[in-house]
């Protein structure tokens, strides 16, 4: 079996979740999603990557699809 060489684009993800996020603070999105203003803003910039739980949130949160918040891709 061959595993997938593929990592996921954590710059774009969280370009993606900031562009969700629009005027609402960090801070009230954070407490929504049970993370830190800190590392929320970690994911924002890319430099961490989102948990699924964090990821399931936003999707929630905002009604997109998991697979958009990843890859962008529209279904």
């Amino acid at each position: 079996m061959r595993r997938l060489a593929h990592k996921p684009d954590l710059k774009a993800i969280g370009s993606r979740i900031r562009e969700l996020r629009g005027d609402l603070p960090q801070e009230e999105l954070a407490a929504f999603l049970g993370i830190s203003q800190g590392q929320l803003s970690k994911i924002e910039r890319g430099s961490v990557s989102p948990t699924l739980q964090t990821l399931l949130g936003v999707s929630a949160k905002f009604g997109k699809s998991l697979d958009w918040i990843v890859t962008g891709a529209l279904k």
